[in-house]
Parts: structure tokens; C-alpha cells; sequence
């Protein structure tokens, strides 16, 4: 465990930390929004973990593991692409969604979530498959249902895990949530007197495979739960992004999703065009959910405004975004997470930026 990323105890992360935009050391965030047309949140991002959670981890967590519980390459690749694109403003989650998961709906009450299923957990036994049903928000298990924390079996320790992980989230993950909205409201009232497009872009990775006891990660996942080979665009919609029911209605215009994966085809120069799929196999979760129906209510407001609203979730498949050098040494043994190729990142975050550009030019 002496080798896991640790973010130093008592550390309260400002929201200068977590945003990223293009030419910072001369444009203030007002004027990178007024610029900008796309939101980026990467809430996976996060890997470090607050040392004041490490009493209550798995002694047998490795770094690779707690790498792997993470959409780690988001990080490198959206810093990237904020850093050299004026049309964007990003917003990244310091913390792993160990602490608490914020693509999904933030519970009422924390702490009993977390308690529920740590206790599920406890129930269910070391790698055994959990039902999170309801209290998803709380992770205390991995993909492959390894046992991230060392679950408590007294309830006075149990008792303290919980107050220790709800503080401290407040310290990364709470900042996330709080400037996220915060600069959502920003972008709203400076395109609302504007006009044109803003889109909520909420920016994740998933690889097709789980780990094993030994760190391979390798296990291929159910055929239904792989990714395409570049980029699943989802908007809550079928897979054409039209309307499934209007109980959940599409969070993106169904004719912009599909002009967006006709830019995503092209700025990523794909084989095929199934490499780039709508609303497979997600739909899209709670960011891009809550950002659709708060764009609904201003729907007659922005109409006035001739303002375009939308939300769309990315989620782009880890081994595209790692490249074959490191998914080779990932699918081998091991405790370490790889080492990213910044010509890597930088070509990634170059596809990003000119997939966006042939977009707002369709």
C-alpha cells in the first residue's frame, strides 16, 4: 500500500486547481467563457486517494488497482485539449470515485448510503458480486468486485469510516459538484444574452476488460457492455440518439448528436463508422441527466435568445485513449499503473479539438 498516489491529509482543493482553460496566465475565467461554447467535466478523473481514507483500504490494493477504478486517462488528455483550445473550459474531479461517484445522483443521505453498501458488501464476501442497486453513488468495491476498503465488521469503526469519507469529500469531490454547477450558471447567463450553442460535455473512459487477482487487466466484459473501438456519444436516446421514451427524453438534439459523431468520425479519422456509436452501451448518467432537464425548464428563455442547449456524455474506450503500448503492459501482471506517452495525449487532445471544430462548422 506504501506505493499507492495519496493526496497529503487536510488537503482542500480551490477551484482553481480543478479548471483548466486555454491561455490562463492572460484571460480571465469571464473571458474564457465568453469565448467558450462547451462545458467539459471529467468526473472519473481523479486517481490520488486522501491519505485519511488510507486506515480503511485494502491492504491488498495496489496502484494499478486503484488506477484502473478510475477514468485516469480523461485527466492528461481533457488538460490537454483545454490548454491549446479557446473554445472550451474544462472541470476536473480531484477525487476517485472511491469517495463518492458524482455521475450519479448525489444521495439524500450520504452516510447511510455509504453504510448500506458497505454492509452489502460485508454480506456478499471478498470478490463476490454486490448489488448496489440504490446506493450506487458509493463505491467500496471495484468492477471486478475487488474489495477497495477493508470493511469494517464493528459498527464503531464502521461509524467512523463513514464520518471520515463524507468530510473529507467535501474537500475535492464537494468542490468538483460546486464549481461544475457553478460555472454551468456562468456559461448560462453569458449565452443567454448571446445566443448560439452551449453544450455540457461530460467526458469518461471505460476499458474493455476488468482485472484479475494478479493486476492483468484482461477479463473481457460481456459482449453488451463493450465500447466501440473510438467513442460511445450518448444523449440518453436510441441508437440513432432519437427519443426512447419520452419519460427520458434525449439531453442533446438528436440531429446535432448525430452531426457531433459525424465530426467525431472525421476528427478521429475512424475505419469504421460503428467505431464511433450513440447511446451504446450507455446512455448516459446523472451529469449529462440533471444538465438536460435544468436546459428543459430554460427551454422558452433560451429560444428567445436564439441559444442552442445541450448535454452529451463521451465516453471513449481506455485502450484508444492509452494507446497499444500501455494496454499491452496493462493486459500482463502486475502492481503499476503505465507511464502515458505525452505524444500520445497530445494526439488524442489534438482529435478532441478538431472534432469539436468541424462540428460548430456543420
Amino acid at each position: 500500500m506504501s506505493d499507492l498516489d495519496l493526496i497529503p491529509a487536510g488537503h482542500t482543493f480551490t477551484p482553481q486547481e480543478i479548471i483548466a482553460f486555454a491561455d490562463s496566465e492572460h484571460r480571465t475565467l469571464d473571458e474564457a467563457i465568453a469565448e467558450a461554447d462547451v462545458l467539459v467535466s471529467c468526473p472519473h478523473a481523479g486517481a490520488r486517494i486522501p491519505e485519511e481514507l488510507v486506515p480503511f483500504l485494502s491492504p491488498a490494493l495496489t496502484r494499478r488497482l486503484q488506477y484502473d477504478f478510475t477514468d485516469v486517462a480523461t485527466a492528461a488528455i481533457v488538460r490537454e485539449w483545454a490548454r491549446h483550445d479557446r473554445r472550451i473550459v474544462a472541470v476536473i474531479n480531484p477525487h476517485p470515485r472511491l469517495v463518492r461517484d458524482p455521475n450519479r445522483a448525489r444521495p439524500a443521505d450520504i452516510a447511510t448510503d455509504l453504510t448500506t453498501a458497505i454492509q452489502r458488501t460485508r454480506a456478499a464476501g471478498p470478490w463476490q458480486k454486490v448489488d448496489l442497486s440504490g446506493v450506487d453513488a458509493i463505491r467500496p468495491v471495484t468492477f471486478s468486485f475487488f474489495p477497495i476498503l477493508e470493511v469494517p465488521q464493528d459498527d464503531a469503526e464502521l461509524a467512523r469510516l463513514v464520518s471520515t469519507f463524507v468530510e473529507v469529500g467535501e474537500r475535492g469531490l464537494g468542490v468538483y459538484e460546486r464549481t461544475r454547477d457553478e460555472l454551468t450558471e456562468r456559461f448560462l447567463a453569458d449565452k443567454l444574452r448571446t445566443g448560439g450553442r452551449f453544450t455540457r460535455l461530460s467526458f469518461h473512459d471505460t476499458m474493455n476488460t476488468t482485472t484479475t487477482r494478479d493486476g492483468a487487466v484482461d477479463v473481457a466484459r460481456a459482449p453488451q457492455d463493450r465500447l466501440p473501438a473510438v467513442v460511445a456519444l450518448s444523449n440518453r436516446g436510441d441508437p440513432r440518439g432519437d427519443e426512447r421514451t419520452p419519460e427520458d427524453p434525449p439531453t442533446m438534439d438528436p440531429e446535432r448528436l448525430r452531426a457531433l459523431a459525424e465530426a467525431h468520425r472525421a476528427g478521429f479519422r475512424v475505419e469504421q463508422p460503428d467505431d464511433v456509436a450513440l447511446n451504446t452501451p450507455y446512455l448516459g448518467s446523472q451529469e449529462i441527466r440533471a444538465a438536460g432537464a435544468h436546459f428543459r425548464e430554460l427551454a422558452d428563455r433560451a429560444a428567445d435568445a436564439a441559444l442552442e442547449l445541450d448535454a452529451v456524455q463521451a465516453e471513449f474506450l481506455r485502450e484508444y485513449l492509452l494507446g497499444p503500448a500501455a494496454v499491452d503492459e496493462l493486459h500482463r501482471p502486475g502492481t503499476d499503473w503505465i507511464h502515458e506517452d505525452p505524444a500520445h495525449v497530445r494526439a488524442v487532445a489534438e482529435a478532441c479539438q478538431r472534432s469539436w471544430d468541424l462540428y460548430r462548422a456543420l
